[in-house]
């Protein structure tokens, strides 16, 4: 069975450190002098009152977390966090129907990055902030933060740790979960402290810069501005936006053999190098169309196509250039990048490059099985045999994410106008990448979308997250049997 009382008692200590994030809100509200210090004033509150109540009257007779307490943590978690970190908008009046506040707040955890606020410019800084700060806790995961700071509760944590961190390979820092999570956290705070100085030295402001170094290390893309990153006509800071997408893309055990002096590991990794290949080859083709079409120098084409080319793969969705406007060929080719997505072990979304690799691998595999049938022909990954559990898992995450976006796609031809909006908005929720096609373009949003809609795209960003298996198997008869 389900350790029920530990789980909600884990909930309390998880909302005593949303508690911790809502008073740093709280101090950017008084710090601006802006009415929405109430909001997170009264949220934090709440937040910390049934932190407590919780923590008090719901003791745990064991700490024991079997695999299906793991998946089914993970997943309440997420839900909760949003549920409480949705009463600022509400309280605040920026958004003040729970539909359009759950979807700002679970966009921000997931890093989908979907919004329906319609001018950003308007809302007050600590709102402002709060959503960056979603898109930062969200990206390296809450489970993570929390196996990071609070090991005390004699858990090793490894089921929590495997169901939410994205992809199927999972490189190991260190011999403990605990260990690991501190040293990716450490990791993830020093390069965002580095990018918001860069930022900075770009003359991007600096309230600007932390929130869009948050949003960039979480693979977010909340901004500041109505227009995104493109309200900075700054070649510099395009350019160092694409840097540290790419890193956030990147599996974060890899950027720690890096930062370690390690590099032969980052280029002898055949996902690594694949996300490479894709991204410069993606963006030469269509920096190549788009100067053929007079869309600007040659700089600026392959500037802007090399910009939409990685925060489309890192599922980032800053936009610099509306895509939509490109020629339909590119358009695929933008669709496609939703679909793929960056590396395993990273914040970014989609299906993970590494899964297409072994796909493909094991295709080519089968077919050599087909010409030698007495041949022992295994599939192969870093000069290592992938076990077949693991191509069982890849290939079941596949078919779920295809019947997932067939399903979908269907469903929201019922509740969009067009055909286009309706397929790309469950392909750009379902990976986690915010712009899509039709009326979800890089330069509009989902506030027209109604709520329904809106509550179907919220369960797919969810979903997408924590990689399809973690909460669809909570949809399984098995999975709540003894």
């Amino acid at each position: 069975m389900i350790n029920f009382r530990f789980i909600t008692h884990l909930m309390g200590r998880l909302l005593l450190i949303e508690t911790g994030f809502l008073l740093i809100c709280l101090c950017v509200a008084l710090f601006y002098q802006e009415p929405d210090w109430t909001a997170f004033a009264y949220t934090a509150g709440i937040t910390l009152l049934a932190s407590l109540a919780i923590t008090t009257f719901v003791k745990p007779r064991d700490r024991i977390l079997a695999k299906k307490d793991g998946y089914f943590t993970v997943t309440l978690v997420w839900i909760i966090f949003s549920l409480f970190g949705s009463l600022p908008y509400i309280l605040g009046g920026t958004l003040p129907r729970f539909t359009d506040a759950f979807f700002e707040t679970i966009s921000g955890f997931t890093t989908t990055g979907a919004s329906v606020i319609t001018n950003v410019e308007i809302v007050p800084h600590a709102t402002l902030f709060w959503r960056s700060l979603t898109h930062w806790l969200g990206g390296l995961g809450i489970i993570m933060l929390f196996l990071a700071i609070l090991p005390s509760l004699g858990i090793e944590g490894r089921d929590l740790y495997v169901a939410e961190t994205t992809g199927p390979v999972h490189s190991k820092t260190s011999f403990t979960f605990t260990g690991t999570a501190r040293k990716l956290w450490v990791i993830y705070v020093a390069l965002t402290a580095l990018l918001t100085v860069l930022l900075c030295l770009g003359k991007m402001g600096l309230f600007d810069s932390i929130c869009h170094a948050m949003s960039t290390m979480g693979t977010g893309g909340f901004s500041t501005k109505n227009t995104s990153v493109g309200y900075w006509d700054s070649p510099y800071i395009h350019y160092i936006l694409i840097l540290f997408m790419f890193i956030a893309g990147t599996n974060f055990g890899l950027v720690y053999a890096a930062i370690k002096g390690q590099w032969r590991k980052l280029f002898q990794d055949n996902e690594f190098r694949l996300y490479a290949a894709i991204a410069l080859g993606a963006s030469l083709i269509i920096a190549t169309v788009l100067y053929i079409d007079g869309w600007g120098s040659v700089e600026k084409s392959f500037r802007d196509a090399l910009f939409q080319v990685v925060t489309i793969m890192s599922t980032t969705g800053f936009a610099t250039a509306d895509y939509l406007l490109w020629p339909p060929f590119l358009g695929m080719i933008i669709f496609l990048l939703i679909i793929i997505g960056a590396s395993a072990g990273s914040t970014a979304g989609g299906l993970k490059i590494v899964r297409l690799q072994l796909l493909f691998k094991n295709s080519f595999a089968e077919l050599k099985r087909i010409i030698h049938p007495n041949a022992i022909i295994t599939t192969k990954y870093n000069g290592k045999s992938v076990h077949p559990d693991i191509m069982t898992g890849i290939m079941g995450f596949a078919i779920l994410y295809l019947i997932l976006f067939l399903i979908g796609s269907l469903l929201m031809t019922f509740l969009t106008e067009d055909i286009t909006t309706a397929c790309s908005s469950v392909a750009t929720c379902l990976s986690n990448v915010g712009p899509g096609f039709g009326s979800i373009g890089p330069m509009y949003n989902f506030a027209h979308l109604n709520e329904a809609a809106k509550a179907f795209l919220s369960l797919l960003m969810l979903i997408g997250r924590l990689e399809i298996f973690t909460v669809m198997v909570l949809f399984t008869k098995s999975f709540w049997k003894k």
